[in-house]
């Protein structure tokens, strides 16, 4: 039983034995305490002023003073208005750490056969390039992610891509997939040996491609030439 369940409790005992109602627990309202005040836990005492037939202020003193006397969690306790400010002692948050300690699966979900699945790929390094600490740090990161993941109820596969395909192979699938018209490697072979040969016959006559500027220069001559024979005049 935590913290909250064993207030809980309290409060419904407290109920029971000043205004002789009993509350279910879905009625006790706890909350955390706004920073502006001192406490960690704050009730809500508004639902129970038609039992106590009192106050809010003289409810919530009432309560409070209850819970300081017969709860252990409870050291100090502070009214505003309608708001028991609850300050919890430091014996039930040791007795919270301790019992956290002890169990070694706390917080763990274990999977079943209908838990989803989840595949963790680290740390994938580049076959071509040595490894270095970036590498390391990645593992751990990779490692710690998956079991976090599998803490939570879910399966997890971990898994290491041993390639060296990167963003520029991606960018040729992406291309194949948008302008390949379903091409296979058996369909553009003879235009993959068609233009392998024309580089291989240009590369031996010594002949370079046309460079990027000089095709720009003579478009802007031919479009400058049309224009004053359009036009007369040299000036645009």
């Amino acid at each position: 039983m935590n913290i909250e369940q064993k207030l809980v409790a309290s409060v419904i005992g407290g109920l029971k034995a000043l205004y002789g109602q009993d509350v279910p627990a879905a009625q006790v309202q706890l909350q955390k305490t706004k920073k502006e005040f001192e406490g960690h836990l704050t009730l809500v005492v508004f639902p129970f002023l038609r039992m106590s037939k009192k106050g809010p202020e003289q409810t919530a003193q009432e309560i409070g003073e209850y819970l300081q006397a017969n709860e252990p969690s409870v050291s100090t306790f502070n009214v505003i208005k309608g708001f028991l400010n609850l300050t919890i002692a430091s014996s039930a948050w040791i007795e919270l750490l301790n019992g956290i300690h002890a169990d070694a699966q706390y917080g763990v979900v274990s999977a079943t056969d209908k838990s989803p699945l989840v595949m963790i790929e680290y740390s994938s390094p580049n076959t071509n390039k040595p490894l270095h600490l970036g590498h390391v740090r990645n593992n751990l990161l990779g490692n710690a992610l998956a079991n976090i993941i599998a803490a939570n109820g879910n399966k997890v596969v971990k898994t290491n891509i041993v390639n060296d395909r990167g963003i520029h192979i991606c960018k040729s699938m992406l291309a194949w997939l948008k302008y390949g018209n379903g091409e296979t490697p058996e369909d553009i072979r003879g235009k993959f040996v068609e233009g392998t040969t024309h580089l291989k016959r240009r590369k031996a006559s010594g002949r370079k491609p046309v460079s990027f500027g000089i095709i720009l220069i003579i478009i802007a001559f031919l479009l400058y030439l049309w224009h004053y024979l359009a036009t007369g005049s040299w000036s645009f």
